[in-house]
């Protein structure tokens, strides 16, 4: 990537645009406090996003503020999506974020479209809402005011204990619609942290900001996502996340194996050939069949932790639809919504309603 026409303002690096083909494109900056890092502002047309209709997700509409993350979990299932920007799914995933700096006023305009039927609206579902980013554009609380002001039920999931600067924002909102939080912890071993994610909170810190959710009276519901074969999925280290979990105060908890689609696989394969070496005949094995670990990996898993989950009070509240939980989690379309984590299934409509601006939405932009 060329960095033509450079200059400083501000103490940051500003350049010409370096993504000619991305739509919107105003700006790229590079700033002292995120080494190694690319911010690609752009003036986004569009902020709410139409779930494909294929898909099994709870809810049919997302807002992402940003693509890329900092958090550089080698797992993330959402790396793919850079290559639609003619970006890789490794480390420029991890260090070229793309940033849109009107989502909330744009994402006002649309809210208030007379066609706006008042849906659930998902964010955290691509990339992290609260990645550090946030802490330099603030778009978050413009979001959670959109939303919240126009009546629009919303959940948010992440990883990034900047949300709780909001959660006097979030319990104003919830005043007014239905809110669910959600929070990932697939492990508390600092060092595999590190080693795996490591430009996420602490696990300790995230366990903190699950606390300090449940104290403000706001629901929240925690994914142990994911789980490692081999690495992180015996019962001692399931049993202890659950226990530090369940002490939070968590509403809910689901526990989900890795998930490895193309993109994500390769990145979190060459992680296991220089950390694990031992253990890549073992994953080559068990993700033969494509994304999904084997059926049988999947069944012995979720009979592991099922009484672990009853120890410690986490079983699901029969509050979904049918009695049981909604079903499909970015990532893992088989997967259970922790309780707390949606804002209820009774704000899902029956039947898809047009975008508020008549047309089709971008999935990811």
């Amino acid at each position: 990537m060329r960095w033509n026409g450079q200059r400083v303002a501000d103490g940051d690096l500003v350049t010409a645009p370096t993504l000619p083909g991305l739509p919107g494109l105003v700006r790229s900056v590079r700033t002292p406090e995120f080494q190694g890092m690319v911010f690609h502002e752009i003036a986004a047309k569009s902020a709410l996003n139409r779930v494909p209709g294929e898909s099994a997700m709870p809810f049919r509409w997302t807002v992402n503020p940003y693509r890329g993350c900092s958090h550089a979990c080698v797992y993330c299932f959402a790396r793919r999506s850079h290559t639609y920007l003619d970006l890789d799914a490794g480390r420029d995933f991890d260090s070229q974020v793309i940033v849109k700096v009107n989502v909330a006023e744009v994402l006002a305009r649309e809210l208030a479209a007379p066609r706006w039927r008042r849906e659930h609206v998902a964010m955290g579902t691509n990339t992290d809402p609260y990645q550090r980013a946030e802490g330099r554009y603030q778009l978050m609380p413009g979001v959670i005011s959109a939303l919240a002001g126009s009546g629009t039920p919303f959940s948010i999931l992440t990883k990034g204990t900047l949300l709780a600067r909001d959660l006097p924002l979030l319990v104003d909102a919830a005043q007014d619609v239905p809110v669910g939080l959600g929070v990932s912890i697939a492990l508390v071993d600092r060092e595999a942290q590190a080693s795996l994610e490591p430009g996420t909170p602490s696990p300790q810190a995230r366990l903190e900001l699950v606390r300090k959710a449940r104290e403000a009276g706001l629901p929240c519901g925690v994914f142990v996502a994911p789980v490692l074969p081999w690495l992180t999925d015996s019962v001692d280290v399931l049993d202890d996340l659950l226990r530090s979990i369940a002490e939070a105060g968590a509403t809910g908890v689901t526990v989900l194996p890795l998930h490895l689609r193309p993109g994500t696989r390769e990145w979190f394969m060459a992680w296991l050939e220089r950390e694990h070496p031992k253990l890549v005949p073992g994953y080559r094995r068990l993700y033969a069949r494509g994304s999904y670990a084997d059926p049988r990996y999947r069944k012995w898993l979720s009979e592991r932790v099922r009484p672990l989950v009853r120890r410690h009070g986490l079983e699901p509240r029969a509050t979904a639809r049918k009695g049981s939980p909604l079903r499909g989690i970015p990532g893992d379309e088989e997967g259970d919504w922790p309780d707390g984590a949606l804002p209820g299934a009774d704000d899902l409509p029956s039947t898809p309603c047009a975008p508020p601006g008549g047309s089709e939405q971008l999935t990811l932009l």
